[in-house]
């Protein structure tokens, strides 16, 4: 496989031609497809959003509230005042941002006809009102400790709510400026406060990433390589890779509303069938390590005691018989995944693993966008994806609540549980000591349910040439772009 990838990487690089030198290329496998933060869900769209738009909260590492353009102040269990800092950034029209900027934005995200995948976390917010000179009041309809956590949305002019179409013309007030969109569907920023500009690339094919690198038409990637990539990388010179433990989730997928899936039996098989230390191992050259859950152990809401559900053929095979199928009646099931490269490779180990237990696996791949509508219409049997930059215990209301059902939310494999939403809502309501336990259950009901298959958390590893400062955060987030720098050495 390297020698292959090698070999491909010599016959193309004479058609490839330097990158301006005063324009960094960021080449990236997904390019954003909606600038407005109030609507945007994949992880491409919502890591240029955090370039673009000014938030009221940032989250730490471990998911804990930290200021970004406000501070807050618990008035009421049931009321937050937030007070926007006097050193906040402008708007790029050189306005600055005010309470009514703040007002519009929730108000508009609590407002059904919008859409947006975020209302769900907001739903038991009452009102939200000016409360004098840079200061706006959010009334709850129930006592909410952790409320500020949910305040991580991009403030839009209050101008730009209506008439302007913010998905493919935003305004905001964050550290890059959207300078225009590409021919080739990638976009080009520019730093506020030096005007070093970043083209956003994209190039589906890892390995014509990775020879757009090595050759100089493109001077940072991350993410998204097979392993035998890396190395090739790590071998170039001129070349650097930095390396950071992450929070992206990958997960195996499954439509509980199937009946064949339904049965719990042949979601063990499942579970026990898929060797998830090999692909660690040898498609990730082990840059990755296994996970249970969505949210990290260590994370303040986190759950540390998950049993994992180990590799076991044999009782695979125990359950795939108990659910009336085996290898002399095997059973036929269908996969969806996209057409990057990596992940039809993951697919096709996923599909010999399970073929050894009596499961046949139809791989079917897509265009992004039409595979992730599909995940979102639930038109599917089985699928993986992965959570991305997830840093808040709202990822549990969101992805298993039974409200949360697109449109309204993430649980695109309709689990429907009354003690999960339950304990959900409890949580919801409790101190953060108490909810760390209620969301700890929260986890342990779903692992034991077996939602979905949990794989993995994903490394993030930057590929570059010619820079300095781009350091890959946990989150895998593009903030990095603030530091980088072109050195040309």
């Amino acid at each position: 496989m390297v020698k292959a990838a090698v070999f491909l990487l010599a016959l193309l690089l004479a058609a490839c031609q330097a990158a301006e030198t005063d324009v960094i290329v960021f080449a990236v496998a997904t390019p954003p497809s909606v600038l407005d933060p109030r609507l945007a869900s994949d992880a491409a769209s919502e890591r240029t959003n955090n370039l673009l738009y000014e938030r009221l909260v940032a989250l730490d590492d471990n998911g804990r509230a930290q200021p970004g353009m406000a501070t807050w102040q618990r008035i009421t269990p049931t009321q937050y005042r937030l007070t926007l800092r006097s050193q906040r950034a402008r708007f790029w029209n050189n306005r600055l941002p005010e309470p009514v900027d703040v007002v519009a934005t929730y108000r508009s995200l609590l407002d059904s006809a919008l859409g947006s995948p975020h209302t769900g976390a907001l739903a038991h917010v009452d009102k939200v009102m000016e409360a004098g000179e840079d200061a706006v009041d959010f009334h709850l309809t129930r006592p909410d400790p952790v409320f500020p956590t949910r305040l991580t949305i991009g403030i839009v002019p209050a101008e730009a709510i209506q008439g302007h179409n913010l998905s493919r013309k935003p305004l905001g007030s964050g550290s890059f400026v959207f300078v225009e969109w590409r021919d080739d569907g990638g976009l080009l920023l520019e730093r506020r406060r030096d005007g070093q500009r970043i083209a956003l690339v994209p190039v589906a094919d890892p390995t014509m990433r990775t020879l757009k690198l090595i050759s100089g038409e493109a001077q940072l990637l991350q993410n998204d390589l097979p392993s035998e990539l890396y190395r090739y990388l790590a071998a170039q010179p001129g070349l650097s890779l930095d390396e950071h433990a992450g929070t992206t989730f990958a997960y195996l997928g499954f439509n509980l509303a199937d009946p064949i899936l339904a049965n719990p039996d042949v979601r063990l098989a499942i579970a026990h069938a898929i060797d998830r230390q090999a692909i660690i191992e040898h498609l990730f050259d082990g840059r990755a390590e296994p996970a249970e859950s969505v949210l990290r152990p260590r994370h303040w809401a986190g759950s540390a005691d998950l049993k994992a559900h180990r590799y076991d053929p044999e009782l695979a095979r125990d359950y795939l018989r108990r659910a009336g199928y085996d290898t002399a009646r095997p059973l036929q099931l269908s996969y969806k995944t996209s057409t990057d490269a990596f992940r039809l490779r993951i697919a096709h180990v996923l599909q010999s693993q399970l073929h050894d237990i009596g499961i046949r696996l139809k791989i079917a791949s897509y265009d992004w966008g039409t595979f992730f509508g599909d995940i979102k219409n639930g038109s599917f049997q089985m699928y993986s994806l992965a959570w991305v930059g997830v840093n808040t215990p709202d990822i549990l209301r969101y992805a298993f609540h039974s409200d949360s059902t697109p449109p309204a939310g993430a649980n695109r494999g309709r689990y429907a549980s009354p003690e999960v939403d339950a304990l959900i809502e409890r949580a919801e309501m409790a101190d953060p000591d108490g909810a760390s336990a209620l969301y700890a259950e929260v986890q342990r009901r779903v692992h034991r349910d077996l939602v979905y298959v949990p794989l993995w958390y994903e490394s993030n590893v930057v590929a570059s040439r010619g820079l300095s400062g781009y350091r890959p955060t946990q989150d895998g987030s593009y903030l990095a772009l603030n530091a980088v720098r072109i050195t040309n050495e």
